[in-house]
């Protein structure tokens, strides 16, 4: 099985390094009259000659149809050979007509009108590896799913109404997505996160611009998660950041900038205190004088907790004293 990364023939240009950031796309029907894909425009948009079938064959497996005003894609079904396929910015509504290129290991469907996949089963996509539907209006999971998927991008899908996916939180509701390793679901109005816990193979975890007061739901058991970007949510002190003390041993860099916490002038020192091994946070790396300070901060407040339950343990201590008296 070949396997692809954010280096792939066709690379994420939605997703800015590290940041992860939505970058909206803007398109008109000024040039050309939205219409249905032709063999016409899907021959000069071909490329990547590879081998196919037994070896001794070859076909062009990467196409690039990224804003050309389609309305359908009927065309595609004789194209069983395509592995990458990128259909961003189009008017596109259903995508049953892809259901014969199970070669595919590269989809992305950015900015579009689609509001379901119950007529084209991931599962049945059996390499299929990095999967982008973002900026459409998903109503519901069905047929989100396949056992190669490790990428998976759901940035932008909340509905006018302000719900994601029929509700305000992320919650897993297909047991194979646990093999998911990158998880963008920027810009969707999430409350709340359930379901996560299976998502032992995570690594990457984008949740920017949502409406997150916590980070409950965020599981010990997620022991691989590497990078969590939560920036532009409504967390505004410490104590939602102690659902990742667990994770410490794996957690390299956490984004909490455009968030009430970081308007204080010292939240670096105060996010540190809970998070001591992470090795960046926000943009910058962590400073060994900026550790340094919080090693002590936290040396200074647990010698103050250890003073204070000393004072109330004697307070008790006199109480029953002088009641007995």
């Amino acid at each position: 099985l070949l396997r692809i990364g954010r280096a792939s023939e066709m690379d994420d240009d939605s997703l800015s390094e590290g940041e992860g950031e939505l970058k909206e796309t803007k398109f008109s029907l000024s040039d050309h009259q939205v219409g249905p894909l032709t063999r016409n425009t899907i021959v000069p948009y071909l490329s990547l000659l590879c081998r196919t079938g037994n070896g001794l064959a070859h076909a062009f497996v990467k196409l690039d149809l990224n804003d050309k005003k389609l309305s359908d894609l009927e065309a595609l079904r004789k194209y069983v050979h395509l592995r990458f396929l990128d259909v961003s910015n189009n008017h596109l509504t259903d995508l049953s007509c892809l259901t014969s290129l199970n070669q595919l290991l590269w989809l992305k469907i950015d900015n579009n009108a689609v509001s379901s996949l119950k007529k084209l089963p991931l599962d049945q996509f059996p390499y299929l590896q990095w999967l982008s539907l973002a900026r459409n209006q998903l109503e519901d999971m069905a047929g989100l799913g396949g056992t190669a998927l490790e990428n998976l991008n759901l940035s932008g899908c909340a509905r006018p109404t302000g719900q994601l996916l029929g509700h305000d939180r992320w919650k897993l509701l297909r047991p194979d997505l646990c093999l998911s390793r990158v998880l963008l679901q920027a810009q969707n109005v999430i409350k709340r996160l359930e379901g996560l816990e299976r998502l032992e193979l995570l690594t990457t975890l984008h949740l920017r611009d949502n409406q997150l007061e916590t980070l409950e739901g965020i599981s010990p058991r997620m022991t691989s998660l590497k990078y969590l970007n939560v920036r532009g949510n409504l967390i505004s002190n410490q104590k939602a950041l102690q659902s990742l003390v667990p994770l410490l041993g794996t957690l390299q860099a956490v984004v909490i900038l455009d968030n009430p916490l970081a308007e204080s002038g010292d939240y670096r020192i105060a996010v540190l205190t809970c998070l001591m091994h992470l090795e960046r946070l926000d943009k910058e790396l962590v400073s060994s004088e900026e550790r340094a300070e919080a090693q002590e901060r936290l040396k200074v407040t647990q010698r103050f907790l250890v003073d204070f339950t000393e004072m109330a343990t004697g307070g008790v201590c006199l109480t029953l004293l002088f009641s007995t008296l």
